[in-house]
């Protein structure tokens, strides 16, 4: 089967909809809720109708798209300037150390901050892909096609990205970090806070939540064993991020405390090494397994192909990623080794 990435459609709502209740909480970017995911799609369609070419707050929204089947079956999130529409919090670990000299003591204590350190970054979320899609190297296509989009519309996305995994949640839906921190202070569930925030933003946590940094040492053994920790099933997203360049820099979230990772767009592997290249041939045979790309915001699409680069700087790709992309020879394309 032919698989395609491309932009997201109002018409794709209930797709999105199916999908969102199959997360199992604790992704705030894909809420089983009609009424905010109709919202996404409007914001990305207005982002993809937008032709100036500058970074300003926007969403874009991509779906994965069987072309046997045309269902959907993943979907993933692009954001260009977090923390504008309401305040973008993490927490930052770090250390303190004091030292006595009375006792000829040093004591070191790990804090977690409350800060908006990353506030104005690009970030890339939101990726689902249905479980019965995981296989194939879907997931891939999913991620690595977001970071094309990036190289190919570059003045859209800021200098820094960051993308955030979500953290450990216990078998009844809850979260141990949670339950350990802010729970303390809101007076409400895990469920209840991460569905407030997906529909309404967290200016909830800026109006309740207290400044003070938070010992660590302070917390319970559930809560402390879970901060940088990020959910079972995205650890392979974790390890793919860092094969794009990401890496952990003790910023996590303020709900569950999973990972955020961070890098700076130019140095993504898949920003890096993308190529543009005009297309000489549509039926190549053998070459190079590749993602290609094409199209321009809302004509973007993205799938897996065989491409070939010739001498004088052309491409080569095969007839089935050609029809996926609806190129013919002359057309440009973007692409990245797999």
């Amino acid at each position: 089967m032919t698989y395609r990435l491309r932009a997201a459609r109002l018409t794709d709502l209930e797709h999105l909809y199916e999908m969102a209740k199959l997360t199992g909480g604790g992704f705030t970017n894909l809420p089983p809720d009609r009424a905010a995911l109709s919202s996404k799609l409007e914001r990305a369609t207005e982002a993809f109708a937008n032709v100036t070419d500058e970074l300003i707050d926007e969403q874009f929204v991509l779906v994965l798209e069987n072309l046997q089947t045309k269902k959907v079956v993943g979907t993933c999130q692009l954001m260009t300037k977090v923390g504008q529409q309401w305040p973008f919090y993490s927490y930052r670990l770090n250390t303190l150390t004091q030292y006595s000299k009375e006792l000829d003591r040093t004591v070191r204590a790990e804090l977690l901050s409350l800060v908006t350190d990353l506030e104005g970054s690009s970030e890339v979320g939101g990726l689902f892909l249905h479980p019965n899609e995981r296989a194939g190297g879907l997931g891939l296509l999913l991620a690595r096609s977001r970071y094309l989009f990036v190289a190919m519309h570059r003045n859209r996305f800021a200098d820094r990205i960051l993308a955030e995994l979500r953290g450990i949640i216990d078998e009844r839906g809850g979260s141990p970090f949670w339950d350990g921190v802010a729970g303390r202070f809101f007076g409400m569930s895990f469920q209840d806070a991460d569905y407030f925030n997906a529909i309404n933003g967290n200016q909830f946590i800026a109006d309740l939540m207290p400044k003070h940094p938070v010992y660590v040492s302070m917390l319970s053994d559930d809560a402390k064993s879970v901060i940088g920790v990020p959910h079972p099933t995205g650890r392979a997203a974790m390890r793919m991020l860092e094969n794009e360049g990401f890496h952990y820099d003790g910023y996590v979230d303020i709900f569950d405390a999973g990972p955020s990772m961070v890098a700076r767009t130019d140095d993504v592997t898949s920003v890096k090494n993308s190529k543009q290249a005009i297309v000489a041939d549509i039926n190549l045979s053998e070459g190079e397994r590749a993602i290609l790309a094409t199209g321009q915001l809302q004509t973007f699409r993205a799938c897996y192909g065989a491409c070939k680069f010739n001498d004088d700087g052309t491409i080569a790709i095969d007839a089935v990623a050609a029809d996926a992309l609806d190129v013919s020879e002359g057309d440009t394309v973007w692409s990245v080794a797999r």
